[in-house]
Order: structure tokens, then C-alpha cells, then sequence
């Protein structure tokens, strides 16, 4: 044990925090076991859907120009249906990132007309401009699409008294963001999800329930599209690709809806037909295969930050004994000094960049100047050990990843030396 404390002395920790670290950790072994077995559970529905879908070396060879008869990318969209228990996906590499993923599917079956319906409050921040909420160009809005959005309750849970008022003969589609995005509200577990979508459908069956699925693959046994969710929609560089998949995103759900995407992502009349691989079908699917215990890692990480930042006196959401339903751990630091300098420890674990110092910019698509730590080996990939939130009230942080849980400890650890170090917190 000694070697490894001396290896966290080099490393730049000091002992107070080493010795916290290990306190919270030692009260956390059956919690940890508890997400071992959801993470074995998973791993075996990931093993099942590749073995049932013949699988074969032949999947991995690279496959240019348009695509057609691509074996991998078909099987792996037939690998990814059977995971969510889905009628269909589509799984590329040329859906850029989530937010890529949610707009094709938003506007691959939504009309001039319509009006589109998140009954989970405010979308995250990237989709205010895809529905047009903040103006820009090629807005959902812009189509003649209508927006409405029910706040959540105080407690952070569905208002269905002001659901019921909303859903009209005009909504065709309703959304549900799973994850908390740059919010404290609670992330929503499929139960509470199922909950949602069954409402609604008694309200208008033929309504479209689509669900952000973002850091929440593999957290439980199920997913949304276990429990009603017609389109459940992510991406790659998140959970499910496991940290080796380099771009990409998916969409599961119902066949037409599936279709409407293909058509949307590529062009009328050519659909899933085309669209190449490119050489990525190994890391997506070997980055599936591990995604389940890579997921266990961030969770390990999370569960940890939570109850360190609790025990310090800092609110956080989830607290250090509720359920997980995301890989996200909120941390309200009160001021820009502690998001600033929480960053900055994540980015100085990080293997890759270590030695860069994150600053807080004006990045496209937000509202606020936004601080983002990300040393990883794919650009942005937020499964990786990464870090980052808006510089405005309540100057909350969001830490989520870590592809191994030692290294997810290491960036928690690292955190609280820079805390340390700026005078924020006394150990």
C-alpha cells in the first residue's frame, strides 16, 4: 500500500487527501458491488446480441465510397436493435454527436405543423438552437415545427396535471431528456421514464415518445425503449462506444421512425442504403463490447465524487446514497473559483493534456461562458475522465467518466488537491 500512497505523492496528491479518499472508498464496497453486477448483467446482453447476430472478423474490414452492402455497419445496427430490444437502429459515424442524433430524429419525423412536446422542462443547452427556443439557422422553428415544454416539479418530477393540459391534437411528438444536461434536478430512472411515456400515450396513443438517452446506457438492466420510449437516441463517444469508438451516434427504435432517419441522414431515395464505414466498425464494436464495465467505472466515479463534495458541505446531485441513473455527478462549488479550479484538477489527471490549463470560453451553442476539462484520447468524449460546467449561478460543476475506476478516482482526488491548493477547501 505504501508504494501506491508514494505513487499519489508524485503524482502531486497530499496525504489529507489520499487519506479522505480512502475513508469514503472503504464505505463504498458494497455500493461498488452493487454496479459490478449490473455491469455483468449488461455484459452478457451485449455478448447475446453479437452472438445472435453472427458476428464475424468479416464485420471489421473497412468498406468505402457508398456503403452499400456494408456488412458490418448492418449487422452492428442489428446488434445495437437487439441491446435496446428494438425493432431497428441506425449506428454511423456520420452522426457527428449527440446533439447530431437528436436533431436527425427530430426532424426526420416532424412536419410543418406539428408541435413538438418536452415534458422534462428545458432541453439541454445544444438544443435550444436546434428547436429554435434561441434563434439560429436550419431551427426546427424555422420549418414551421411548434415547441412546448412542461416544467418539471419542485422536487424534480413530472408534472402530469400540466401534462395532461399540454398534449394536443397537434403534438406529435414527445420528448424526455434522461440526464440532468446543465440542470441540479434529478436524472430520470426508466421507471420514472416508463411512467412518463405511459401517461402520455393514454393521453394520444399515436404520439412519438422519443428519449435523450445521453450518459445513461448501461447505468440499469433497462433502457427507456424497455419501457415504451418509440426512440431512445445517443452517442457514441458517451457510454456506448466504451471510449473507443471515435465518432458516431445512434438512434433504436421503431422501424418507420428508423426509416424516417436514414432518409433524413442521407438523402430521399437513398435512406440506410448508403453511408460507408470507413474503417470504424472494429472500435464500435469492440467499444460496445466493453462499454457495460466502462460504464461501471464512471459510476464508481461518480458514486465516489458524491460522497467526498457531500461530506465537504457541498450540495450534490445525486446525493451520496440515491440511486444512479446517469453517470453524471452535479457539484454546486458556489463560485467560479471552485468550478474553475475542480476543472483544472480533472484536466491535470488527465492522460493526455495534462499540462494544459482549461479556461472558461464562449463556446457555440451556450449561453454563458462554459470551462470544459477533457484530456482524452478522443476529442470531447465524455465517457473519458472529463469535467465541466457554465460559469453562472449556481456555478455548478458536472464531472462524469473515467474509462477505468482507478483512473475516475484519480481525477476526484485530483479535484480536491487543486481545491486544496486555491485556498477553497481545508483539509
Amino acid at each position: 500500500m505504501s508504494a501506491i500512497s508514494d505513487m499519489y505523492r508524485d503524482m502531486g496528491i497530499r496525504p489529507s487527501v489520499l487519506n479522505l479518499g480512502k475513508q469514503m472508498e472503504d464505505r463504498l464496497s458494497l455500493r461498488f458491488k452493487e454496479i459490478d453486477e449490473t455491469a455483468e448483467y449488461n455484459q452478457m446482453k451485449v455478448v447475446y446480441a453479437m452472438q445472435k447476430n453472427r458476428v464475424s472478423e468479416a464485420c471489421f474490414h473497412y468498406a468505402s465510397g457508398y456503403g452499400y452492402d456494408d456488412l458490418g455497419r448492418d449487422t452492428l445496427e442489428k446488434v445495437y436493435a437487439d441491446v435496446f430490444h428494438t425493432e431497428s437502429a441506425l449506428v454511423r459515424p456520420q452522426i457527428t454527436c449527440g446533439t447530431h442524433a437528436l436533431a436527425l430524429a427530430l426532424s426526420a419525423n416532424l412536419r410543418p405543423g406539428d408541435e413538438l412536446l418536452s415534458v422534462a422542462g428545458k432541453p439541454y443547452d445544444t438544443l435550444e438552437e436546434v428547436i429554435g427556443i434561441r434563434p439560429s439557422k436550419g431551427s426546427l422553428a424555422e420549418y414551421g415545427i411548434a415547441y412546448s415544454q412542461v416544467d418539471l416539479l419542485e422536487d424534480g418530477s413530472f408534472d402530469f396535471e400540466t401534462i395532461e393540459k399540454a398534449v394536443t391534437e397537434k403534438t406529435k411528438l414527445v420528448t424526455i431528456q434522461r440526464s440532468k444536461g446543465y440542470q441540479t434536478r434529478p436524472s430520470f430512472s426508466v421507471a420514472q421514464i416508463g411512467e412518463a411515456i405511459a401517461f402520455v400515450k393514454k393521453l394520444k396513443p399515436d404520439v412519438i415518445c422519443m428519449v435523450d438517452n445521453c450518459y445513461g446506457e448501461f447505468v440499469e438492466t433497462i433502457e427507456p425503449s424497455d419501457v415504451g420510449a418509440d426512440m431512445v437516441v445517443g452517442s457514441l463517444i458517451k457510454n456506448p462506444g466504451g471510449g473507443l469508438a471515435p465518432i458516431g451516434g445512434y438512434i433504436a427504435g421503431r422501424e418507420d421512425l428508423i426509416e424516417n432517419c436514414g432518409y433524413r441522414l442521407t438523402s430521399p431515395g437513398l435512406g440506410r442504403e448508403v453511408g460507408a464505414s470507413l474503417g470504424v466498425m472494429q472500435a464500435f464494436y469492440q467499444g460496445l463490447f466493453l462499454a457495460p464495465t466502462v460504464t461501471a467505472s464512471a459510476l464508481k466515479g461518480a458514486v465516489f465524487a458524491a460522497n467526498i463534495y457531500e461530506h465537504l458541505g457541498y450540495p450534490v446531485v445525486p446525493n451520496s446514497t440515491e440511486s444512479r441513473h446517469d453517470i453524471i455527478q452535479a457539484v454546486e462549488l458556489g463560485t467560479p473559483e471552485g468550478v474553475i479550479a475542480f476543472c483544472r484538477g480533472i484536466q491535470a489527471a488527465a492522460p493526455v493534456d495534462s499540462y494544459v490549463t482549461p479556461e472558461p470560453w464562449a463556446m457555440p451553442g451556450y449561453d454563458s461562458d462554459v470551462i470544459m476539462a477533457a484530456g482524452a484520447f478522443v476529442q470531447g468524449s465524455s465517457i473519458e475522465l472529463s469535467a465541466d460546467g457554465p460559469i453562472k449561478p449556481p456555478y455548478a460543476v458536472y464531472f462524469q467518466g473515467g474509462l477505468t475506476w482507478p483512473h475516475a478516482k484519480l481525477g476526484i482526488l485530483m479535484s480536491l488537491e487543486y481545491m486544496a491548493r486555491n485556498g477553497i477547501v481545508t483539509l
